[in-house]
This record gives C-alpha cells, structure tokens and sequence, in this order.
C-alpha cells in the first residue's frame, strides 16, 4: 500500500540550504511529506513570511522566527530548534593565512587584512558587533566587503574580493577556492541556533507539524553533522 505524500513548501536562509535539500529527500518515507525549500537570504526570507507568502514551514536564526511569532506569521507552539552553527575565519586557499589561534591575534589580523567580507545573515551582524567592542569598526570600515543576499562570502574570498572572511561553516563547505583557518577562539564565538516554525498561512499545518517534528528530531543528526553544523 503506497502512502499518499503532502506536499509542503518551505523556506530558509542560505545556511541551512545543503542540510535541508538532503533531508528533505528522506521526508516521504519519515513523515509522509514531499518538501521543497526555497533558500534565499534571510532578510528577504523573514520579508515573505511576513507578508503572507504561501508557504508551510520557515528555517531562520531563532531570533528571526521569534519576531515572526511576534508578528503572528508563525505558530508559536510549532517553534523547534533544529542546529546550532558556528562561524569560522577563512581565507583564498593560496592565500599566507593568518594567526586567528587567540582574541588579540584574530583582533590582529582584522587591522592587517586588505578586505574583510562578511554576510548578511546573523552572523556578519555579530562580526560587525565584534568588530564594534575591538573598537576597530571605523579604522576598518572602508574595507569591510558585505556578500549580497543569497551569496555566500566564500565567494568573495574565490574571487578575490576578500582577504578575510567570517561564515558559517555550512556556507564554506564545498568552495575549492577557500581555505579555512579555524573557528573564532575562546572569548569572540559567535554561535547562530537556526529554528523552525508552521507559518500561520500553511492550509496543511497538521503535515507541516510533522516535517518540523522529523527535522528536529534525532533521526537527522548525521545529516546536521556532515553539514558543519551540530543538532540543537
């Protein structure tokens, strides 16, 4: 006896793009659901949402869904941390690299780096916000290099558009041209716990419920880890 599968359309930010379209291939035989993801950059992501795009479930930085529960356009009791990613430092990969080992040498290598990209997303916010406490944001200011929307900063860093770069590890996995030098040493860690939520507008909420539960549930950590990121 074949299941009958729901069709359910999603939406996400870039980070969890890769992770998502793997599991999303198992959803028919784990909770009788076909998923589709649409991943574009946050921002524009929580925009849609919110203006009422048809869509069934929405994967953003907690924060962003705790906004669009605020703003009635996702269910409150459907919110379920899915993972949490680190950002890490990289670089082209021919590039000398830097020391990134400690605070004061990450600090360092900000001062001397030609171009420093960074996203959009929640994590280039809270680069920005680091930069802000080193009280280095203004000296820098001129060689910051902000990826646009959807596109990930180890592109800027393949193009030569960057000297340095902070991402999540998601988003670098993959780039031939970049070269990961570590994540952000003890004392500046900037951690993004990505979250999902049923939109409000969603006419198949019971199926939708059930593809949120398969994604946060322990069935998908394998496929978290080998996507750079940790289940939550």
């Amino acid at each position: 006896m074949t299941t009958e599968l729901t069709t359910l359309q999603g939406i996400s930010s870039m980070a969890t793009r890769a992770m998502l379209a793997e599991l999303a291939r198992s959803c028919p035989l784990e909770c009788a659901v076909d998923a589709h993801f649409e991943s574009v950059g946050g921002v524009d992501a929580a925009r849609r949402v919110r203006e009422g795009e048809a869509f069934d479930v929405v994967v953003l930085a907690g924060d962003a869904i705790d906004k669009l529960i605020a703003a009635g356009s996702v269910l409150a009791d459907s919110r379920a941390d899915l993972v949490v990613s680190k950002t890490v430092v990289a670089v082209p990969r021919d590039s000398q690299g830097f020391d990134v080992s400690t605070e004061q040498a990450l600090r360092q290598a900000v001062l001397e780096a030609r171009a420093i990209g960074h996203s959009t997303g929640p994590s280039g916010t809270a680069v920005l916000g680091l930069l802000q406490r080193w009280g280095v944001l203004d000296a820098v200011r001129d060689r910051l290099v902000q990826a646009p929307p959807g596109v990930p900063v180890g592109r800027l860093l393949e193009q030569g558009q960057a000297t340095l770069g902070f991402q999540q590890t998601s988003e670098l996995l993959g780039l031939d041209g970049v070269r990961v030098l570590g994540e952000l040493p003890a004392g500046c860690e900037i951690v993004t716990r990505f979250t999902a939520g049923v939109c409000t507008v969603s006419r198949r909420q019971q199926a939708a419920r059930a593809l949120v539960a398969y994604l946060a549930s322990p069935r998908t950590a394998a496929i978290k880890r080998a996507h750079g990121m940790e289940p939550a």
